[in-house]
């Protein structure tokens, strides 16, 4: 890679030497987002429809991705088509890091159309503009520090389209937008195939998790079941605004990740009040999401700092030497816990676990010392499977990390002098 970031240097030296030009989005492009939406309608044309989770997951943009059929009137079959080149971008999200996923159309896809949840944006001049120096552009930080800056909401984020159209790249001579893109791809084609490499052995070592999980959690009739609720007790969370910033952090349903441990990222706080006290965290406190996609997701609690849960978690705590935390934690993630949750869970769009059902979820309790045995056996697995710092999910990380390193070096122009 330094072999290539050299070829740059070199080119750059050579073709604009008194530095790159920097020009606002809007000047080199035509950028449209009144899509077609989802809807059916018997008197117009079916066709396919670019969404926005085939922008948010893919980088290239051809038929085989498009999966959603809809229709549209010609005027929109005609205004909202898909063209080879075409840069597709998400103008809103959730979260405001998802804004700006860019994905670029390898084909000219006929009976097509993008959504209305989507950004089109058009090059003015395809032959001096590379559309996937663009899409590279919107990975780095010279725009993602730009679209923080610009973006407005409060439950969903984004930007109007004026506000991208103000966005400044750097726009070197094309030789070196194409030298650029040949190395990230390459780089990239690298990386995708390592990570499936990875990830084709995280998935052996996770099978291999549920397994030694599933037999340690395999009790015989010398083990006493017991219904959750005789050993603990339950408590709802509350609803307020977080801020991000106080004296406690505000765990809300989101802050749960799909392994049930805590994320790092994006916390949220409130200052401690009369109102509030009442639902600090202690260190072995138990939460569990309590309704939606995610009900019955666990999270154990055993963080050094005060925290507070939001209303749609409740807080499970045990009763003194009734059961390791951990264990029950562990429990929460095998087929026994999720059979009895899926069974006493109603079958509507947005599931309800909530503590009537909960308190019916039956539980084995070994002795202590095989708590403790199972914990430490499974504490092994999980943490081999899942924890950031150590084996797969590192070497994972890592990759992306340099991947991230050597595209911000290559995007990386000097300023031109005036």
């Amino acid at each position: 890679m330094k072999t290539h970031q050299s070829k740059i240097e070199k080119l750059i030296a050579e073709l604009c030497p008194n530095g790159v030009e920097f020009k606002e989005l809007g000047r080199l492009a035509i950028f449209e987002n009144t899509g077609v939406d989802k809807k059916i309608v018997d008197s117009e044309q079916r066709v396919m429809l670019l969404n926005y989770m085939d922008v948010y997951n893919n980088k290239h943009i051809n038929r085989d991705i498009l999966k959603m059929e809809v229709s549209a009137s010609d005027s929109k079959i005609k205004n909202c088509n898909i063209e080879k080149g075409d840069i597709f971008i998400t103008p809103t999200s959730e979260t405001i890091d998802d804004i700006g996923h860019a994905a670029v159309a390898d084909e000219n896809i006929s009976g097509a159309v993008y959504s209305y949840h989507i950004m089109r944006i058009r090059l003015n001049e395809k032959n001096d503009t590379a559309p996937y120096f663009i899409r590279y552009l919107f990975e780095s930080d010279i725009i993602q520090k730009q679209i923080l800056k610009l973006a407005t909401g409060m439950t969903r984020f984004g930007l109007k389209k004026s506000k991208f159209e103000s966005i400044k790249i750097p726009l070197p001579p094309l030789a070196i937008q194409e030298e650029i893109v040949k190395i990230l791809n390459s780089f990239t084609e690298l990386e995708a195939e390592l990570e499936a490499e990875l990830e084709a052995e995280l998935e052996a070592r996770e099978k291999q998790y549920d397994y030694y999980r599933e037999e340690q959690l395999t009790f015989g009739q010398d083990v006493k079941f017991v219904n959750l609720d005789e050993i603990c007790e339950f408590r709802y969370g509350f609803t307020d605004k977080a801020k991000d910033e106080g004296n406690v952090r505000f765990i809300r349903i989101t802050d749960i990740n799909e392994s049930g441990k805590l994320r790092a990222n994006d916390s949220k706080y409130l200052d401690l009040s009369e109102a509030n006290k009442n639902y600090l965290l202690e260190k072995g406190d138990i939460l569990m999401a309590r309704t939606g996609a995610t009900y019955g997701k666990t999270m154990l609690f055993n963080e050094d700092y005060f925290a507070v849960y939001a209303s749609f978690l409740i807080r499970i705590r045990f009763k003194e030497n009734a059961i390791l935390p951990a264990y029950y934690w562990h429990f929460a993630q095998s087929s026994l816990y999720w059979e009895q949750a899926k069974k006493l869970v109603g079958g509507g769009a947005q599931p309800q676990f909530n503590a009537n059902v909960l308190k019916s979820i039956k539980i084995p309790i070994p002795p202590i010392a095989e708590q403790k045995r199972i914990v430490a056996i499974l504490d092994k697995f999980d943490a081999l499977v899942n924890d950031i710092s150590i084996g797969l999910p590192a070497e994972l990380s890592a990759r992306r990390q340099q991947y991230e390193y050597y595209r911000g070096k290559l995007l990386d122009f000097p300023l031109k002098k005036a």
